[in-house]
């Protein structure tokens, strides 16, 4: 594909790189992302001692293990932020194709660490999640293949799209994992729809996403198992739900306390996927706003300013990593209130893990990337053949 600028005007070279990256940058959503690190640092601090104990580890093992995932997190953010459109677009097709065949060799190479779904590559001295590090990866590729399709002579890049989702969204659901799937739909459906999907093209998608689940629902144990969990009247105070419920009712406005909380010592994953519950119990609902108000806050300044974005590329990538991200939130926050089924997925950058904050921070370093302040007109000078 040719280089789709789509009339941006070249940027002047002559500025240093850093005066002009700090110029350009969305400093409030850059702000945003290292407060959601300082969060997840301050709620490791509760909730993995209990864990590291139990495990045999130093106290605060998790926690020096996560100040170095965030450490290369903020290091992949900031290198990503530096980029180009263009640039955005080779690192995400080359880490798309890297993350795919990952993904592909799961069921030969992977492990499920007792969990039931082969999601992890074991490294020893760790673990990697693939499926973490494939969703802004697939929303950068995706984003270039609608805009592609919409040049003259372009590569029927929404039906490449469609095909390379429905394959991917197979892969993941055979580990199985139902959650990330989902998110890849969502991604694909939300750059489409930026990009012109026909409304009766996303009811039939909708509708087939609604069958697969009834087809899942009678396939497979586990899908069966969360979802009739999610539907019973009663809460086993037993179950992490139950467990993450009672938290959050205990916490109240202002929580028990630091270090008062006790969901921590009896949910396995509660540095990780019930990380908010730990928020909500020791520091009550003050603090979850906090977290809630900084996601808002990215994905609702990202989209604004990929407004007068004139690239289609940036604009669709862009919009794309800003809903996947929030989307991602809400979905964590929504299990651990119980609007949703569980999920087994993480709080971007809160959650303990190196695969899914480093993810995390790519994911906020290309946003950030495509959003930056570029010399171009605005888009409505582009609907009314001005501006060029």
């Amino acid at each position: 594909m040719t280089e789709m600028v789509h009339g941006a005007l070249p940027e002047s070279g002559g500025e240093p790189l850093l005066p002009k990256w700090w110029r350009t940058i969305d400093r409030w959503t850059l702000f945003c992302a290292f407060c959601l690190f300082a969060i997840g640092l301050l709620l490791g601090l509760a909730a993995s001692p209990p864990l590291a104990e139990r495990n045999g580890l130093s106290n605060f093992y998790y926690v020096q293990r996560q100040m170095l995932f965030g450490a290369m997190a903020m290091f992949a953010m900031l290198m990503c932020s530096m980029l180009s459109p263009q640039q955005v677009r080779r690192v995400g097709v080359i880490g798309f194709l890297v993350a795919f065949v990952a993904l592909a060799l799961l069921p030969i190479f992977g492990t499920n660490f007792g969990k039931g779904a082969i999601r992890w590559y074991s490294l020893g001295f760790g673990s990697v999640q693939p499926s973490e590090f494939f969703k802004p990866f697939f929303v950068i590729l995706i984003g270039w293949l609608m805009a592609g399709s919409q040049e003259i002579n372009g590569p029927p890049g929404k039906l490449m799209s469609f095909v390379l989702t429905i394959v991917v969204v197979g892969m993941l659901a055979l580990q199985p994992d139902f959650g990330q799937a989902c998110l890849v739909l969502f991604a694909w459906g939300i750059v489409y729809f930026v990009a012109g999907a026909p409304m009766i093209l996303m009811l039939i998608v909708a509708g087939m996403v609604v069958g697969a689940g009834v087809f899942a629902y009678g396939a497979s144990e586990h899908f069966a198992r969360r979802i009739d969990g999610y539907l019973s009247a009663e809460i086993d105070p037993t179950t992490q739900i139950g467990y993450a419920a009672n938290a959050i009712q205990n916490g109240g406005i202002f929580g028990v306390g630091i270090g008062e909380g006790e969901v921590k010592s009896f949910l396995p994953d509660a540095h990780t996927d019930f990380i908010i519950a730990v928020a909500a119990e020791e520091y009550g609902l003050i603090l979850v706003l906090c977290i809630i108000l900084l996601f808002t806050a990215i994905t609702v300044r990202s989209l604004i300013r990929l407004l007068k974005e004139r690239d289609p590329f940036a604009r669709y990538a862009g919009t794309g990593l800003a809903c996947v991200l929030g989307m991602q939130a809400m979905v964590n926050m929504g299990v651990a209130v119980r609007l949703l089924p569980t999920k087994g997925m993480t709080l971007p950058f809160v959650s303990y893990g190196g695969s899914s904050v480093i993810a995390a921070g790519i994911t906020v370093g290309m946003l950030l990337a495509l959003t930056r302040n570029r010399p171009q007109g605005r888009i409505a000078d582009v609907l009314t053949g001005g501006g060029r």
